[in-house]
């Protein structure tokens, strides 16, 4: 959701519209999601450019040319994706040529490289490998340093088209290194400056967050605010465009400090930072060491913690105690205390979190246990109930939570909500 948005733009026709056309049947028919418009759109955005249009077809030369041209009419430049493979469904080369009125050639620069490609992998050459040295006619090539299938960029009806491979990782590295220098060679001015922040948050619904900034959005449209859910985190981004770098900027600054005072608690994280990468900061800034025992979240919380790089500076160890005997062996939670309370309990993620932390020899001990469902509730203990503790050598604490979601979601929100339990305590520590 987006809010305050200024009717018209006061850049308009200075800046240069860029289209987005992805392709593939597989975008069509729902069997994999776009990664590449979004991931484009928005690095397209933050320099400045407008982009009117994003559209999505199938593989199919019919559909691919009434999509070029219905954007080479609206757009300066395009960046296509998707289609440049080996294989007999990879039509993209051939259905832009024909679209453009061009003839396909064979490139021996992309055809030596291919080559060279194909026996350092231990491939074996095929007819669908010589099929991706061809490239339209007046076309120029792109080079592709971590893939096979090589881009190219070519004019229609003063629009330029510039096509790269659907692969998520080839398209960023070749927009980024490569589709983004040909795309200034023909801004006509220098494009607005845009200054953003992504402020990242847990723990509050977005209408209340909404609600809570409402008032600190200028009306004047010098700041606009995009709320973004991204399961479990609300991303709220802030977006400053202005001609001048430094107004750009400052108008950013103003807002987001005011924003960001009234989000905490909920507010743990900027632009890419992580959670688990921030707690990973505070471990190693505080010298503290940590161990993990898991429960219904059945190691999510140990292979994030592990995502970030020197995590074993901090992480001694995890174990995933799923019955009950696991956590009587492994973490000494006394088996009165599961006969009593039983495995979803205060008690039980208390001993579960000391227990480790015993076992381990460390600073602090994290545990959860729960109902991931959708079997298992029982009195008083519905689906989504999960108990969150954590041991220190200043005591034990521990949280009741309820989360009203599906299966995989429960053991997501309990991962996230533990670090965040974990953050704050860091936080709490001189």
């Amino acid at each position: 959701m987006i809010f305050r948005h200024r009717a018209g733009n006061r850049i308009g026709k200075r800046t240069l519209n860029i289209g987005i056309l992805t392709i593939g049947d597989e975008l069509t028919n729902g069997r994999i999601r776009d990664a590449n418009a979004p991931w484009i759109a928005a690095r397209l955005y933050r320099m400045g450019w407008n982009i009117p249009v994003i559209m999505t077809v199938g593989d199919t030369a019919e559909a691919i040319g009434r999509a070029i041209d219905s954007l080479s009419s609206q757009c300066r430049a395009v960046i296509v994706t998707g289609g440049l493979g080996p294989t007999p469904d990879d039509i993209t080369v051939e259905a832009v040529a024909k679209a453009c009125g061009r003839r396909l050639i064979r490139n021996d620069l992309v055809l030596a490289s291919l080559r060279e490609r194909t026996e350092a992998c231990g491939y074996r050459w095929t007819e669908g490998h010589r099929r991706q040295a061809l490239i339209p006619e007046g076309a120029d090539v792109i080079p592709n340093p971590v893939g096979s299938a090589w881009g190219f960029s070519l004019n229609h009806r003063g629009c330029l088209f510039i096509v790269l491979p659907g692969v998520p990782e080839e398209a960023e590295r070749m927009v980024a290194d490569q589709a983004i220098p040909l795309l200034k060679r023909i801004t006509p001015v220098s494009p607005a400056f845009v200054a953003s922040r992504t402020l990242k948050c847990f723990g509050m619904p977005e209408s209340e967050m909404e609600e809570r900034i409402r008032g600190l959005i200028p009306e004047n449209g010098e700041v606009l605010a995009g709320f973004y859910p991204r399961f479990p985190e609300v991303h709220l981004v802030l977006t400053a465009r202005h001609p001048r770098k430094a107004e750009a900027e400052e108008n950013l600054r103003r807002v987001e400090t005011a924003v960001s005072e009234i989000l905490n608690p909920c507010l743990f994280g900027r632009d890419e930072e992580t959670l688990e990468g921030i707690v990973g900061s505070l471990l190693t800034r505080k010298a503290l060491t940590l161990a993990v025992a898991e429960s219904c979240t059945g190691g999510l919380i140990a292979d994030r913690l592990t995502d970030v790089p020197g995590s074993s500076l901090y992480l001694e160890r995890g174990a995933v105690t799923y019955s009950n005997a696991s956590k009587t062996a492994l973490l000494d939670v006394p088996e009165a205390i599961l006969a009593e309370f039983g495995a979803v309990s205060e008690p039980t993620a208390r001993r579960m979190a000391e227990g480790i932390r015993n076992a381990a020899g460390v600073d602090l001990g994290l545990s959860t246990t729960g109902i991931a469902g959708p079997t298992g509730a029982v009195p008083g203990k519905p689906v989504g109930t999960v108990y969150i503790a954590l041991a220190s050598a200043s005591g034990t604490i521990c949280r009741h939570c309820l989360f009203h979601r599906d299966r995989r979601k429960v053991k997501v929100a309990a991962a996230h909500t533990a670090l965040m339990m974990l953050r704050e305590h860091l936080l709490s520590l001189p």
